[in-house]
């Protein structure tokens, strides 16, 4: 377990890469959401592994990309913050209502964060869509839960971030990390 490594997760358009953006801008090692990088790549190489494609593919190549950046973030020194963790691809399997095949639980549980975790919980004065983030409201919604009950389901304990400020926000982060 990397008892220095934090992970930032929840639903969709909840603030978790703006306050990941303020806590690099703080000096903090942050780790971006390997999502939206697939899911860039794969839109300008014509790829189909994208969360309205093909499912399963999308879920393997985030876990390739998460296990990498685990592994590359075990030379940095302080705090790291991980936008969303390993343990996310199993709550996107369940929200997605497939399987979750043997390996990927075997590395969600093998991969150990902190065992407090932050949750940007729903939103609805703040939540948006994009070009890569489709979800609605209801599916925002739904991703949250299972990211809690997910994390619960593996032992961590959830920090529920204030539905306030970015800056409010980094300060109970600083506050958790007693910093």
């Amino acid at each position: 377990m990397s008892d220095h490594f934090f992970v930032v997760t929840g639903g969709p358009g909840a603030g978790k890469t703006s306050l990941i953006t303020e806590l690099a801008r703080r000096g903090f090692h942050t780790i971006p959401e390997s999502g939206r990088a697939i899911i860039r790549e794969e839109m300008q190489s014509g790829g189909d592994a994208l969360p309205w494609a093909d499912r399963m593919t999308y879920a393997e190549r985030m876990l390739e990309r998460d296990l990498r950046a685990y592994e590359d973030a075990q030379a940095l020194s302080g705090p790291v913050i991980f936008d969303r963790g390993i343990p996310d691809i199993m709550g996107y399997l369940t929200l997605c209502g497939l399987p979750v095949p043997p390996h990927v639980a075997t590395a969600a549980k093998a991969t150990r964060y902190n065992a407090r975790v932050f949750l940007t919980p729903y939103w609805d004065e703040i939540f948006t869509q994009d070009t890569e983030r489709k979800q609605t409201r209801a599916e925002a919604e739904a991703t949250c839960a299972v990211m809690r009950e997910t994390y619960t389901a593996l032992g961590y304990q959830i920090r529920e971030l204030p539905r306030t400020g970015i800056a409010s926000r980094a300060e109970f982060v600083c506050a958790q990390l007693a910093i």
